[in-house]
């Protein structure tokens, strides 16, 4: 029995995991608001105390970089002790970066968990993960003999490239609001909102916002594209679309990621028919001379809700 726990800024998500012939069943999960604890152990000491079972070990995806063995969270003000979480669990602890814990996941993903984007040809070698949810992730997962390594990454906040007279006006819209213009800037939930709001600008578009107070804007911008009523929203939604797939092909070239990318995060699976359009394969393989080289790699988005749960068991398995 597994303990894995799915850490964000707004919500931790912990389960129990069985695996099952290199399979991770979710046996019982649940979701709490992290700005709710002090910190990760009394959400776990509570979720323990609802579930008593005996844990063979644990793993914990934690937003941001994981280079010790205590982990100072980003977006949330925890300190994470790895030698504290083991002596109070009595089992070993594996800590990772959520994009490890997402990849992890990825490669246990089942066929009908995967929709293909891209079939590809692949060939031996890396893969990569490029997940779009309240950030942009990326996670490189490397090729160790006949074992696959996923390795952290922190290259959603590298320099975004404007690829067109348009994407030029779109950075220096967002430069003006935020300075340095990542691509993380752009291609996640809050990044939908703000090409919308470049779109609105650019076609003079003074009708009320899709959204309602409190609501999910990118959610609303989405379903507002999807039913053609809002110009802005449908080119908002093609273009992040467009840029998600520019990044990932950067990502895919940087990795050599010949045996394929993984879209995972929250926003791939609910745009799926978006993304299948080709706007995004289009810039995903608008790169010269190695466009080739890239219509050979698969690409699929990961369909799995309990995505980075069954990647923190899968981590964790590896010490039981």
């Amino acid at each position: 029995m597994l303990l894995a726990g799915d850490v964000g800024g707004t919500n931790t998500r912990l389960a129990l995991v069985e695996e099952r012939g290199g399979a991770f069943e979710v046996v019982v999960a649940e979701t709490a608001p992290s700005g709710e604890a002090d910190g990760l152990w009394p959400l776990v000491e509570s979720f323990l105390a609802r579930h008593p079972k005996r844990v063979d070990a644990a793993g914990f995806g934690l937003p941001g970089p994981v280079t010790g063995r205590r982990v100072k969270t980003t977006n949330i003000p925890w300190v994470v002790d790895h030698d504290a979480l083991e002596e109070r669990l009595g089992a070993p602890v594996a800590l990772v970066n959520d994009l490890v814990a997402a990849a992890h996941g990825a490669l246990a993903a089942r066929p009908e968990q995967l929709a293909i984007l891209q079939e590809g040809a692949p060939a031996r070698g890396a893969r990569a993960v490029a997940a779009a949810g309240t950030g942009l992730g990326e996670a490189i997962i490397f090729r160790r003999g006949d074992e696959l390594v996923p390795s952290a990454s922190e290259g959603g906040h590298a320099s975004f490239a404007p690829q067109d007279d348009e994407e030029v006006e779109l950075w220096r819209f967002a430069r003006q609001r935020f300075g340095h213009v990542s691509y993380e800037r752009l291609v996640s939930g809050p990044g939908l909102a703000v090409v919308y709001d470049f779109y609105r600008a650019r076609l003079g578009h003074a009708g009320p916002l899709p959204w309602a107070h409190g609501e999910d804007p990118a959610a609303a911008v989405s379903r507002a594209a999807a039913t053609k009523a809002d110009p802005a929203a449908e080119a908002a939604l093609a273009r992040f679309c467009s840029i998600y797939g520019a990044e990932a092909g950067n990502l895919a070239l940087k990795a050599l990621a010949v045996e394929g990318v993984y879209l995972a995060g929250g926003i791939a699976p609910k745009i799926l028919a978006e993304l299948r359009r080709g706007g995004f394969l289009d810039a995903f393989l608008a790169k010269g001379r190695y466009r080739g080289l890239l219509a050979r790699v698969p690409v699929w988005v990961v369909l799995d809700d309990h995505l980075g749960l069954r990647g923190a068991a899968r981590a964790a398995s590896r010490l039981a």
